[in-house]
């Protein structure tokens, strides 16, 4: 199921690679690409990705749609 995000535009309007994103948030550049690809990834890594970007965990849902 893909999963719909902001990650990537949020990531570029940073000026911000894939491999600073992945050092901030503490898991491998690979992991990056699969989320802005919209693959799933488990909530530890979305409140990971949501810290790093800058974020507060309540602004969720500008990064990440469809939560529950």
């Amino acid at each position: 199921m893909k999963i719909n995000n902001n990650v990537k535009t949020i990531r570029e309007s940073k000026l911000m690679s894939k491999s600073e994103l992945a050092r901030k948030a503490s898991v491998s550049v690979l992991t990056i690409g699969r989320i802005e690809r919209g693959e799933e990834c488990r909530m530890e890594t979305k409140r990971k990705i949501i810290l790093a970007l800058g974020y507060a965990l309540g602004d969720k849902n500008k990064i990440f749609q469809d939560q529950e």
